[in-house]
């Protein structure tokens, strides 16, 4: 069990955050998190889990259909609200309030989702037009070899990204886009 001192971001270390990320690459439920933070001597209830995404620090479930006749379908959330409530509660212990953190969680954290999402969606497309090359024929293993050169630094890079972000979120930095002249 942890003290009322000890936060998730000292429990779940980087390397333990990016397995579960890839454990949980099609998303994880809201009962696994509560799990996850349970079995870390963290206390996380389903109220405040509801209210972080409804607060907007956490984003929402995409509904996900079970296999079978009439099972209907559950809520999924990226595996990243895992390193994200991690952040929330690191923040929360250094005295900020949800508002304080939603006001500089989000802008950079939004940012970096996003950029997560263009990353991943421009990779699959490369990936299926090179399948297509291969399937006609003309395959090229040098474009082969740059696409995963491509595909290890983009995950580098929003590895490096994501612990910027907590760590300017840690200590108050302000939004970055409002002071660059952007829109949050």
């Amino acid at each position: 069990m942890t003290s009322p001192e000890q936060t998730a971001a000292e429990i779940f270390s980087s390397a333990e955050l990016a397995q579960l990320e890839r454990e949980h690459r099609a998303g994880i439920s809201s009962v696994q998190v509560l799990s996850l933070f349970q079995q870390k001597g963290i206390k996380l209830s389903e109220a405040t889990f509801r209210k972080y995404v409804q607060m907007g620090l956490l984003p929402t479930s995409r509904r996900v259909g079970e296999k079978g006749k009439h099972r209907g379908s559950r809520g999924l959330y990226p595996a990243t609200v895992i390193r994200r409530i991690a952040l929330i509660k690191r923040l929360m212990s250094s005295n900020m309030t949800l508002e304080q953190i939603r006001d500089s969680l989000l802008s950079v954290q939004i940012e970096i989702e996003q950029t997560e999402s263009c990353l991943q969606r421009l990779l699959r497309q490369m990936q299926k037009r090179l399948e297509r090359l291969d399937a006609e024929g003309s395959s090229d293993s040098g474009l082969q070899q740059d696409f995963e050169s491509a595909r290890e630094n983009a995950a580098a890079l929003l590895a490096t990204l994501h612990h910027m972000g907590s760590r300017l979120a840690a200590v108050g930095a302000h939004p970055i886009l409002s002071e660059e002249g952007g829109n949050p």
